[in-house]
Parts: C-alpha cells; structure tokens; sequence
C-alpha cells in the first residue's frame, strides 16, 4: 500500500484505530470556548468529530495519507524569502498552499484512486474518502497514526518533513494494524507562538481561530475587527508565519506533482493590481483554486485592509488611488473597509495585542 501511495503522490501514509474518546473533553472545551469563531458546522457535528464509526457507520479503521505541497521548484532558505515578503507593504501574500490546484480536488481524487488499489487487491470494500471535507479530527487521527506530533502551533509536525503537506482520510471497514504515534519533538521552542500576528496561539496546542488570520480572510464572513486589522498586515488570504518560523521546516519535502505550483499572478504581485479584478476576473484567475470559495467580496474585503496597512507605512498615490475607485462599491462590508483603509494615511498607530487567554485545545 506504501508503494502505491507514492506512486500517486502521498509522501507517507498510517493507520489510525477509531477510538478517539480521549480527544472528546478538549474537543468540546474548545468549542465551549467558542473557539470555533463562525464555524458553525464544527459545533453542529459536536463528538461526531471524534467518533468515525459514528460519522461513517461500519468503520473499523483510518487510513492516513499525507502529500506534501511546497512546489517541486522551492529554493534553500524559502522561509528567509517569504518572511521577506512580509517587508514589501504593496505586495499582496496568499498563503504557500493556496498557491496552485484547490487540494481538497487533487487529495480527494488520488485517495479514491487509492482506494480503488486496494480493492483490486482485496476485493470491493466500504470506505469514504474525506480532505478537509467533513467533520473529521484530521489533526489527531494524523498524529495517532504516526504522521508526526502535534505542534504547539495545533499542526502535524514531522521530523522529516516539517508541517507543509496536507493531510487525507480513507474510512474502511476492515480492521488493519495500527501504525504507532512518534514522540514530541518541540522541546522548549515557542518560536510559532511568540511569531503570530494576532496572538492567535492563545497558549501551546490552544488555538482561537477568531484571532487566526488564516480564519479571518478566509472563514469569516463579515466585517473583520478593527483591532486586528493592522495586525493582518499584507497578507490577503491565509498565513504561514507560525510555519515558517518552524525550524522543522527547514526539512519540509517538496511535491511531486505539478498541481501546487505556483501559479503566475499570485506571488510577487501588487495589492493594487489584484485589487483591480473585477469580478469576472476574480473567477477566471481562481478557476481551480482555493481562494476561489471566498468570493470576490471577500477577495476585495482582505485587500483593501492590506492596502490600509501599506498607507500606515508611507503615502502612495496608486494605493489611494484604487480604493477611491472602490469607495462606491455595492457591498457595505467592502465600503466599509475601503473607507478604513483611508483613514489609515500618515503612520497611525498599530494598536497593541494583548495576549488573550483560553483553557482549551484545539480540535
């Protein structure tokens, strides 16, 4: 099954049993805490998350699948370079994953074709196939399954492999050996705590991701808090920073396939310029990809506060000149931002961020 699983991309793949009551008490803390910001699906499915025979009835083990997603073409120090990016105001940063091909298509495809091995050696089977796409505790089954440790960042950590892949679920009904959980290897480092933006790391292994910017740009739906927009800085969709600054990710592999290549466009380009898409755009240049699932009103929402961010670090004519051209746009939530962005001119201060509290793990 291993060789299999290489041939179709996967880096490393498990075995997970369905026991999973001792993550049930920080799973619904977490909620309780509310945690789970607007996501309410998360709350809907409530334990479900934690039981698989629940969620898909007949379930006897999980199969775990990892691919990593940094492209193939990814230079020595890409960490350096991309903190650098951090630097430049005017560029706009999408996160390294949402780069290339939406992966829930790419993950989804490959474990059904990995399915579709088994069975021709086993005989048919019932199983269901999940890549971020159900109420699944992708990040525990992953950890139990040996795919690596749970970092105090809340992500899967592998000592060969970083944090930078994704991770994939087949739920089968026949019994196979578990493959055995790996140690913790964080130490005493706190670098992703001490690097979040908004402190959205309320303490290790506890996640608020009402404060996460990767939850702001791309989850939440509405106006994003004042206080935390000068926090957000350039970046327009997700955020890297708790991994970068990942010394295990000096090790993070490369992809084997095409489909997490950057695509032109949406790295190295201008907030101004991908403010300007419109909306016919917007679709066309996201076509296939994850950022298409915001929508443009959202897309405009996270630039405009990344331009008033850049207006904060110096005046630039073409910056306010593009939000002016978008003061009259049909969106309140839109308007709203683009007249925030405004106000930003002459080096307003960035208020601080106080380090919230929690008592809760993340799911």
């Amino acid at each position: 099954m291993r060789d299999w699983a290489r041939e179709l991309g996967f880096s490393q793949i498990g075995v997970a049993g369905v026991d999973l009551s001792t993550a049930e008490p920080g799973l619904l803390a977490w909620l309780a805490n509310g945690f789970h910001g607007e996501m309410e699906y998360m709350a809907a499915h409530g334990v479900r998350r934690a039981r698989p025979a629940e969620l898909v009835p007949g379930t006897t083990s999980v199969i775990t699948a990892r691919m990593d997603y940094l492209p193939g073409n990814t230079p020595e120090g890409w960490q350096a370079i991309e903190f650098e990016r951090l630097e430049r105001p005017q560029e706009a940063i999408v996160s390294l994953y949402a780069r290339g091909r939406d992966y829930h298509k790419v993950l989804r495809n490959r474990l059904q074709k990995l399915s579709e091995r088994i069975a021709e050696a086993i005989g048919p089977f019932g199983h269901r196939v999940f890549t971020d796409s159900a109420p699944v505790l992708e990040v525990e089954l992953g950890a139990r399954s040996g795919q690596g440790w749970r970092g105090r960042h809340t992500l899967v950590l592998d000592r060969a492999g970083g944090s930078m892949f994704f991770l994939g679920e087949i739920y089968v009904d026949f019994a196979l050996p578990a493959t055995e959980p790996v140690g913790d290897h964080c130490g005493r480092c706190t670098a992703c705590i001490d690097v979040c933006p908004t402190n959205a790391i309320v303490a290790p292994y506890r996640l608020d991701a009402r404060r996460c910017i990767s939850y702001l740009t791309i989850e939440h739906a509405g106006s994003i808090p004042e206080e935390l927009r000068p926090l957000m800085g350039n970046r327009i969709y997700g955020c890297d920073d708790c991994q970068l600054v990942c010394p295990w990710n000096k090790f993070a592999g490369r992809s084997a396939l095409p489909d997490f290549d950057a695509r032109e466009g949406l790295v190295g380009q201008s907030l101004v310029a991908l403010f300007g898409w419109s909306e016919e755009e917007f679709l066309r240049y996201t076509e296939g990809s994850p950022i298409r699932r915001i929508g443009h009103e959202r897309w405009l929402r996270n630039i405009a506060v990344a331009m008033g961010n850049a207006l904060r670090k110096g005046e630039d004519a073409g910056i306010r000149a593009a939000l002016q051209a978008r003061a009259g746009h049909p969106s309140a939530v839109v308007r709203e931002h683009v007249e925030w962005a405004l106000r930003q001119s002459g080096g307003a201060a960035v208020p601080s961020s106080p380090r919230p509290t929690g008592d809760a793990p993340n799911s």
